[in-house]
């Protein structure tokens, strides 16, 4: 048996090769959307890659199954457990076969069982692997969004990101039920999640690849609860914000994603249609550095550096899916890299781009203000210090009397900001702090300016202004 893990920190998603040696069989894992990383991997093995298989309907980026079989006649495994309205679009494919829980099927000598582990969606399944070869007992278990190291998958995000009220609370419930399955099961049984730490699927995920069940019985929080109620009031608080777009990626990965080869070529503009696009508020998104924005840059234009490997995750809570999305790229030579990680998460409709010399002679600056300078001016009236980070980061510590708006939240909150007076955003390291300043002052809000530093520079320059509240 040979296993390999493939892992996109941009996304903090983990997908997984198993091959045969044998017969030179190989199964892919919930691939992601760019396969050429399978492909060549599978090559370098002298695999063939014949099985596809995902957990579940994604959120957080695109599925690659069906690129994958279009690219090596793959079978796909997808699941038929969750109900009618967890059926896959593309279900009646001839290439797809559709498993419920206790299936099974063969890459080689590798057997694949399902198991239904409803909770984070319901249709969600994992796929236990036994390498009959070897052994006449399980070898570890393919978890996806269920389980990770130190965490299980949240069951809120139908409720928060896709508006399916009343699901929150039935899927803390299924959760519950799938980890005492789980806990009835043998402690030597390796886990491979799907998510590492930086994921939204979970609040406290591990940053180590894999575990094993017994380790996560005695350390994971989720396996210490008795009780349903107690587990549910747990596994429901705190959880981080959900991208806007996690609902978008539901839809396209239910009726099935367009293979990249459909997709149109996107062509290089200049400045003056930069200017018409501006005019017409269209988003456009400075995926150069920080530093080289503030300095100079198109108005109307919003800052996402691309230098941060979650850069697409704060462009996804801005973009309209139903328009097209124009970006400035960092460098000439990173236009095809910045497509496929936009593609990454649905960001398909791309039909232009702008070289990074059409914004360095930009006629605005971000302002900008040093942590020293907001502790000198706080006390004085007409000051709004905005705090973007998350709720429960929030929740830990502060800036004195700051208003919280999570940067991905803004959209929703624009008429609560004042229209006069100095509005300072800032964050943990100034990252989010400058896409949110740059996102408010594209939408008029040109009183906003930027606190770059990073927490440790403000709580030591406000010590009276910072509490946990």
């Amino acid at each position: 048996m040979y296993l390999k893990y493939f892992y996109d920190k941009s996304l903090a998603q983990a997908s997984y090769m198993v091959g045969c040696a044998k017969t030179g069989e190989a199964l892919i894992v919930d691939p992601a959307r760019d396969i050429q990383q399978y492909l060549d991997a599978a090559s370098q093995e002298g695999l063939r890659i014949t099985h596809v298989t995902e957990t579940h309907i994604h959120a957080d980026f695109v599925s690659g199954s069906r690129e994958l079989s279009a690219a090596t006649d793959a079978t796909i495994y997808l699941s038929d457990m969750g109900g009618e309205n967890w059926k896959y679009g593309y279900s009646d494919d001839p290439n797809v076969i559709l498993v419920t829980d206790g299936d099974s099927w063969l890459v080689g000598n590798i057997k694949v069982e399902v198991l239904h582990t409803p909770g984070h969606t319901p249709e969600h399944v994992s796929f236990m692997i036994t390498d009959t070869a070897r052994a006449d007992k399980p070898i570890g278990v393919f978890t996806g969004d269920f389980l990770f190291v130190g965490d299980v998958g949240r069951p809120d995000l139908l409720e928060e990101a896709a508006g399916m009220i009343g699901t929150a609370n039935k899927g803390a419930s299924q959760q519950f039920a799938s980890v005492d399955r789980f806990k009835q099961l043998p402690d030597y049984l390796q886990i491979w999640p799907g998510h590492g730490a930086g994921s939204a699927c979970g609040k406290s995920l591990g940053a180590i690849p894999s575990t094993t069940l017994g380790y996560e019985k005695l350390f994971n929080p989720a396996f210490q609860f008795e009780s349903e109620a107690g587990f549910s009031a747990w596994l429901l608080k705190d959880q981080p914000e959900a991208p806007r777009y996690f609902a978008q990626m539901k839809k396209v990965n239910k009726i099935g994603p367009e293979l990249l080869e459909n997709l149109p070529d996107a062509q290089q503009m200049d400045r003056a249609q930069l200017n018409d696009l501006l005019e017409h508020e269209t988003l456009v998104v400075d995926l150069r550095n920080g530093k080289a924005f503030a300095s100079g840059h198109v108005p109307g234009t919003v800052s996402v550096p691309a230098s941060n490997s979650g850069f697409t995750t704060y462009i996804g809570w801005y973009v309209d899916y139903e328009q097209p999305l124009y970006f400035i790229t960092p460098d000439e030579n990173s236009v095809l890299e910045m497509l496929s990680k936009l593609r990454a998460i649905g960001i398909d409709n791309t039909p232009s781009y702008f070289m990074p010399e059409v914004a360095a002679h930009g006629t605005e600056t971000l302002p900008q203000i040093s942590a020293q300078e907001l502790a000198e001016r706080l006390p004085k009236n007409g000051l709004t210090v905005l705090d973007v980070r998350g709720a429960t980061e929030y929740a830990e510590e502060h800036i004195e009397g700051a208003q919280n708006i999570a940067v991905g939240l803004l959209p929703r909150h624009l008429d609560e900001l004042p229209k006069d007076g100095p509005i300072v955003a800032q964050c943990a390291s100034g990252y989010r702090a400058q896409v949110a300043a740059s996102y408010l002052r594209a939408k008029g809000l040109n009183n906003v300016v930027l606190m770059g530093e990073p927490k440790g520079k403000w709580a030591k320059a406000l010590p009276t202004a910072v509490g946990a509240k």
